[in-house]
């Protein structure tokens, strides 16, 4: 008996603009100021990475994970959403964050060490970094079937990498989400290399796309170097979403241009050949040109975004840096409505070691002065 094995086919790859800042798809009717828009932040995003890796290399911040390379993806996803949608990140989403309103010293902040970094504006629907990898995404299907419960507007955006979708959580949450057709966009930046181990070490299938018709749902593969493409993709996924179709997997083809984090060392797995290939379909640059041609971009505008930029940042490091000190009682209170007494007689006892250390430092300072 000759049985014939069927396998789901690879999805073509949407794309409009190429390399070379070429249209090559259907352009999306898009006002100029969405354009613009669209520039400004995947341009922010850049700047402030670039910072970011200054001040860490200069012991002011701590390790994080730069998204240079990936500002089109995490641009394009973003601008596609609604004041009522939701976020759920990962730990490489700054582009996202910053899109939808989050202050750039509150990423500064985190990645300083002060988790109060980590606290969302009350009018802005993100969750919290999410730094274990693949943890989120089943809190993403969770709160979209929320969603889906209480009949409120709005669906979930849940941004991850490639290296994800090798974790149990992921295939846990598409099953889920795909059995109980939520509201759900499982968005993955696919950047080619999960820290050290590339691509095809991670799975045997031709895209991450195709993954999703195991689940009963859609997958969308698209070049996440590509802001038109992505906005265009996301869009799509959306509009599925906030109609009842349920979820939809969207793979951005994105390459990750910078280290896996700062105390990572890419040159030990990667070729400079690859890089040097990927920096020629970078997203900026591409866009850059698009816009140019049609008339948008000039380098007076350029150079007032430059300015722009620069005083944001300065003034976000600044704004980081000079935060008030955590008080003692910040590191029990958030854990309890109301403080049991274990917890309480725990944060009495530090109080008072602290106290102790402090009088001890003080009393050893007079007598080194004072022989």
């Amino acid at each position: 008996m000759e049985i014939e094995l069927d396998e789901p086919e690879s999805p073509e790859m949407i794309q409009i603009l190429n390399k070379d800042g070429e249209v090559v798809g259907e352009e999306p009717d898009l006002d100029e100021e969405i354009l613009k828009d669209m520039y400004w932040w995947m341009f922010y995003a850049r700047k402030a990475d670039e910072k970011a890796l200054k001040l860490q290399r200069q012991g002011r911040m701590g390790t994080f994970a730069p998204i240079e390379g990936q500002e089109a993806a995490q641009v394009g996803a973003s601008v596609a959403m609604e004041d009522e949608d939701w976020l759920v990140p990962a730990f490489r989403e700054l582009g996202v964050y910053l899109e939808r309103g989050v202050g750039l010293e509150k990423n500064y902040q985190y990645f300083m060490g002060d988790v109060r970094g980590n606290e969302i504006p009350e009018d802005v629907n993100n969750l919290p970094i999410a730094v274990p990898v693949s943890t989120q995404v089943p809190h993403a299907v969770g709160l979209a079937w929320g969603i889906q419960r209480k009949g409120d507007e709005g669906a979930v955006l849940c941004v991850f990498g490639d290296g994800a979708t090798s974790e149990g959580d992921f295939h846990e949450a598409m099953n889920f989400g795909g059995v109980l057709n939520v509201p759900v966009v499982f968005f993955c930046q696919n950047n080619q290399w999960a820290i050290s181990v590339p691509l095809e070490k991670q799975t045997a299938s031709e895209t991450i796309a195709q993954k999703a018709h195991a689940y009963g749902f859609p997958g969308i593969l698209v070049d996440g170097n590509d802001v038109l493409a992505v906005h265009q993709a996301t869009k799509i996924a959306f509009e599925r979403a906030r109609e009842g179709e349920g979820p939809t997997l969207i793979e951005a083809l994105t390459y990750r241009l910078s280290m896996h984090t700062t105390a990572d060392d890419p040159t030990r797995y990667r070729s400079e050949e690859e890089l040097e290939d990927w920096r020629e379909r970078e997203p900026l640059k591409r866009f850059r040109i698009y816009l140019q041609d049609e008339g948008i971009w000039t380098e007076d505008w350029q150079e007032e975004l430059e300015k722009k930029a620069e005083k944001k940042i300065d003034e976000a490091v600044e704004a980081a840096e000079n935060i008030e000190e955590h008080s003692v009682e910040e590191m029990f209170e958030h854990m309890f409505s109301e403080m049991p007494k274990p917890l309480r007689d725990q944060m009495e006892y530090l109080k008072r070691s602290l106290e102790e250390k402090e009088i001890e430092e003080e009393e050893a300072e007079i007598k080194g002065g004072f022989p």
